[in-house]
C-alpha cells in the first residue's frame, strides 16, 4: 500500500466542513426551471384590459402581418431573413398569431396605468379580477398572466399598491374560488432589500386571510434602478433580494428606460442595445445562474405603427436577436404588431442555430468521434434549445426527431437535468 504523509481522521475533519457549503450551495443553486418559460410579457394598462383583450392582441398582430408581411418573401425584405428560413418561419409564426399569440400578460397598474385615483383604481382592480374570472371560465386565458402593481418608492403609492393588490385578489377568489395557476405578479422599481422583505411578509398576510396556500403568491424583480444592481452600501444587490424572496421569485425582468433614466443617459441613447444595459443584464444573469429564475429582457418604444411598421419591425427584431444572443429568451411586448417580429425572431434564430446544435447534440448522445468535445452542461444546454423550441412553436417532435435522432421525451429529459 503507498504511504500517505496525513492521518485519515485529519483528512475527515477537516472535509466535513464542506458538508455545510453543498447543502447552502444546493438550496441556493437548485438549478434550471422545469417550468416553460414564455417568449414574452405583454403589458397592458389595466384600463383598457377587458375579455377580448388576448384575442383582440391576436387578431391586430395577425393583420399586421397580413397587411405588411403576407410573403414569406416580405420578411427576407423588411427583416433580412434568409430565404429558405423566412419560407419555414412565416407559416409557423401565422400559426402562432392563430392559436395562441399571448404567452404571458400582466395587467398594469403602474406606469402604463398612471394614479387616476382611488375610486378609479378601486374599480379598474374589481373589475380586471372579474375579467380574469372571465378568461379562466373561457378557456382563453394565457399560459402565465398577473399583475404589474405600483412601485414601494413612496408612501402613497406603497399603500395604493398594496390596496389594488388586496381588492384585486380579494374579488378574484370569491368569483373564481382560488388562485389559478400561472399568476404572478410583478414587483417594479425596487431599490433595497427591505421593499422586498417587506413585499414577502405581505403576500404571507394574504395568503393567511384568503385562505391560499402558503408560497401560492409569487413574483417578479423588476431591474430598473442602478441600487437594484449596487445597492446604497456597495453590495452586489440581486443576491440580497433573491435571497429576501424566499423562495418566491420567478423571474428577473430589466426595464430598459427606467433604468438608463437613473444611469444619467439622455432620451436619445436611452435603449435596449446601450452597453449599461449589457453591464445590468450581466449582473442579471450572474446573480439567477443556477437559481431557476428566469431572465427577461426589456422592451422598445420604438412602435411598428403608421407609416413606421417596417422599422417598427426591424427595430423590435434585432433587439429581440440581440437579447436571444445573450441569453435571455423572454423580453416585453408593448404593442400587438410587436408579437410578429417576437416570434419571427425566436424562430428564426433557432433555425438558425439548430442544424450545428443538433448535429453536436446527436455527437454527444452516441459518443461519436467530433470534432467538439461537449461537457454535459454544454449539451445540456444544446438540448434545452429545442425544448424552448418545441414549448414556443418554432417547430414539432418530428422534425426535432429528424435532425437530432431523439424523441421528445429523451430530449426534454436531456434538455432538464
Amino acid at each position: 500500500m503507498a504511504r500517505t504523509s496525513l492521518e485519515s481522521t485529519e483528512i475527515a475533519k477537516r472535509l466535513a466542513r464542506l458538508s455545510e457549503v453543498d447543502e447552502h450551495i444546493a438550496r441556493t443553486y437548485p438549478g434550471a426551471s422545469a417550468a416553460r418559460q414564455p417568449v414574452h410579457t405583454c403589458y397592458v394598462p389595466a384600463s383598457k384590459v377587458d375579455a377580448d383583450t388576448v384575442r383582440q392582441w391576436g387578431r391586430e398582430a395577425l393583420a399586421a402581418l397580413d397587411r405588411d408581411a403576407a410573403r414569406p418573401e416580405d420578411l427576407v425584405e423588411i427583416l433580412g431573413l434568409d430565404e429558405q428560413i423566412a419560407r419555414a418561419v412565416h407559416p409557423r409564426v401565422r400559426a402562432k398569431l392563430q392559436n395562441s399569440p399571448v404567452e404571458d400578460l400582466r395587467i398594469d397598474f403602474e406606469d402604463g396605468y398612471g394614479r387616476p385615483g382611488d375610486d378609479v383604481e378601486d374599480a379598474d382592480a374589481e373589475r380586471t379580477a372579474g375579467v380574469v374570472a372571465g378568461w379562466l371560465r373561457d378557456g382563453v386565458e394565457p399560459a402565465n398572466f398577473g399583475l404589474r402593481v405600483k412601485s414601494f418608492d413612496t408612501p402613497e403609492l406603497r399603500a395604493r399598491s398594496v390596496r389594488t393588490l388586496d381588492v384585486f385578489l380579494t374579488a378574484l377568489l370569491q368569483q373564481w374560488g382560488s388562485l389559478p395557476a400561472g399568476f404572478v405578479l410583478t414587483f417594479p422599481k425596487v431599490v433595497d432589500v427591505s421593499q422586498v422583505e417587506v413585499f414577502v411578509e405581505l403576500l404571507e398576510l394574504f395568503e393567511q386571510q384568503l385562505g391560499m396556500p402558503e408560497k401560492s403568491l409569487r413574483f417578479e424583480i423588476q431591474v430598473e434602478t442602478t441600487q437594484s444592481i449596487v445597492d446604497s452600501h456597495g453590495r452586489f444587490a440581486l443576491p440580497l433580494f433573491l435571497r429576501a424572496g424566499a423562495g418566491r421569485v420567478t423571474g428577473l425582468h430589466f426595464g430598459t428606460y427606467d433604468y438608463t433614466a437613473s444611469c444619467g443617459l439622455t432620451a436619445a441613447h436611452q435603449h435596449l442595445a446601450h452597453r449599461a444595459c449589457d453591464f445590468a443584464r450581466h449582473a442579471m444573469q450572474v446573480s439567477a445562474a443556477g437559481t431557476g429564475v428566469f431572465l427577461s429582457d426589456g422592451s422598445t418604444n420604438v412602435l411598428p405603427v403608421g407609416d413606421q411598421v417596417h422599422h417598427g419591425w426591424r427595430t423590435h427584431y434585432e433587439l429581440t436577436r440581440r437579447s436571444l444572443e445573450h441569453g435571455f429568451y423572454q423580453g416585453w411586448d408593448l404593442h400587438p404588431a410587436q408579437l410578429v417580429t417576437r416570434y419571427a425572431a425566436v424562430f428564426a434564430a433557432f433555425r438558425d442555430s439548430a442544424p450545428a446544435e443538433a448535429a453536436r447534440l446527436s455527437a454527444y448522445v452516441s459518443a461519436s468521434g467530433s470534432a467538439v468535445l461537449d461537457e454535459p452542461a454544454t449539451a445540456r444546454a444544446l438540448a434545452a434549445s429545442f425544448v424552448r423550441a418545441l414549448d414556443n412553436g418554432a417547430t414539432d417532435a418530428d422534425e426535432v426527431k429528424e435532425m437530432t435522432g431523439l424523441a421528445e421525451p429523451e430530449i426534454r429529459k436531456l434538455g432538464r437535468l
